[in-house]
């Protein structure tokens, strides 16, 4: 086991949890990842295997057939299977996120029907927020959800959706009129948003009446998880399928998932930059140069003792985040410095192993490549590095506020 990035006080359960996943991860994930990666391969088995495991549920509460574990056990475990292939992580970040809405948000009825079958896996979550225009700017929002008798017909076209193809409801984030009748003209833009859970077949074209998931986004890095635009063209939707029932409420219910998904993407940081840091520190004990390990040269030392530094550090800010929204207290602020903190600590550990491979680095037969390519998503990624500094600072002003 790694000396690095361990966490104290687990339960025996957690601990159990994670060497079970740890154990997944060598054996199941990081033999294959790099070639799945360059082939672009969506990772069947190795989602299959994840639904053995309970994965999917980990966070569903025991009523619902999941496993009812904390967002901490669940982030611990995400490190874990970022360390192995990040894109792993994003197929099972989206789906979380999805059940973390309906848990905290859904009505009873809502509740019944997804969550037990998204604990086995059955259903697979995805959520759908950003537009082609829209950038960091949600108020920004032109997708539109108008009523029709007992239905609502959606009309716009969503960007960046994270397992378009591959899931089986999708929360989406529309404009809508009830939500802002109540306050009159000049409401703020949030109160007219309704998150709508959108139910479709699996795979591409045009999935149902009104739903077109165009084929997968080329991306650079995050291979293997499909990325996709979501077409919405009159798609007619019941209005038993607006997320807890009422109008006008979705932007909240949508930041308090980006909240713990922001968790996650920390988890993520922390588990790419582990095995950068595992990929480099073995390297330069490989690598000969002037009669020695390449480990012997000062100039690598003081790297390995940066790379070791940055892993415990965002390891430690992301299991804050953790537990402080585990315990039921606000953590947006600790969730931003985490996930602002991770992301930018991975890229540079990344770069560094990347360094330390010297022009091995380069060339598709290193796993560093991969992550090398894999780490610059992790910076924009529910929300760019400005985006957390917005949130950091604002929430610093409330806590620091100068009194009279």
């Amino acid at each position: 086991m790694s000396r690095l990035a361990q966490t104290d006080g687990l339960t025996d359960v957690q601990q159990e949890i994670l060497a079970t996943v740890r154990d997944f991860v060598d054996k199941e994930i990081l033999p294959v990842a790099t070639e799945l990666e360059h082939r672009d391969e969506y990772p069947a088995q190795i989602v299959e295997g994840l639904k053995e495991l309970g994965v999917f549920g980990l966070m569903i509460p025991e009523e619902y057939g999941g496993l009812g574990e904390s967002l901490l056990t669940y982030a611990l475990c995400v490190e874990e299977i970022a360390r192995g292939w990040m894109s792993v992580s994003g197929i099972i970040n989206t789906h979380f996120i999805v059940a973390y809405m309906l848990k905290q948000h859904g009505t009873e009825e809502q509740k019944e029907y997804f969550l037990p079958k998204m604990a086995l896996g059955e259903i697979r979550g995805a959520f759908s927020m950003s537009e082609p225009g829209l950038g960091s700017d949600v108020s920004a929002i032109t997708t539109k959800g108008v009523q029709d008798g007992d239905d609502y017909l959606l009309t716009g076209q969503k960007m960046w959706l994270t397992n378009g193809g591959t899931s089986t409801v999708v929360a989406v984030l529309c404009r809508t009129d009830e939500g802002a009748e109540a306050e009159g003209a000049g409401a703020a833009p949030h109160r007219s948003m309704t998150t709508f859970l959108v139910e479709k077949e699996p795979g591409f074209g045009e999935v149902r009446p009104g739903l077109t998931i165009p084929g997968k986004i080329e991306k650079m890095g995050y291979k293997g998880v499909d990325t996709t635009e979501l077409i919405l063209d009159g798609l007619r939707i019941p209005a038993d399928r607006v997320l807890g029932g009422t109008t006008g409420r979705g932007f909240y219910q949508m930041m308090d998932g980006v909240e713990v998904g922001r968790v996650n993407v920390a988890a993520r940081g922390c588990g790419v930059a582990r095995r950068a840091f595992e990929l480099g520190v073995a390297y330069a004990q490989q690598r000969h140069t002037f009669g020695k390990p390449i480990a012997q040269h000062q100039a690598i030392q003081f790297k390995l003792a940066e790379m070791a530094t940055k892993v415990e550090a965002a390891h430690a800010m992301m299991v804050n985040a953790a537990r402080k929204k585990d315990s039921g207290r606000r953590n947006d602020l600790e969730a931003g410095m985490a996930k602002y903190l991770a992301s930018e600590y991975c890229k540079e550990v990344v770069e560094d192993a990347f360094r330390i491979h010297g022009g091995y680095g380069f060339s598709k037969e290193y796993e560093i490549e991969r992550l090398y390519r894999e780490a610059p998503m992790l910076l924009i990624g529910e929300g760019t590095a400005e985006i957390q500094k917005m949130i950091i600072g604002r929430r610093l002003l409330e806590e620091y506020r100068i009194q009279g």
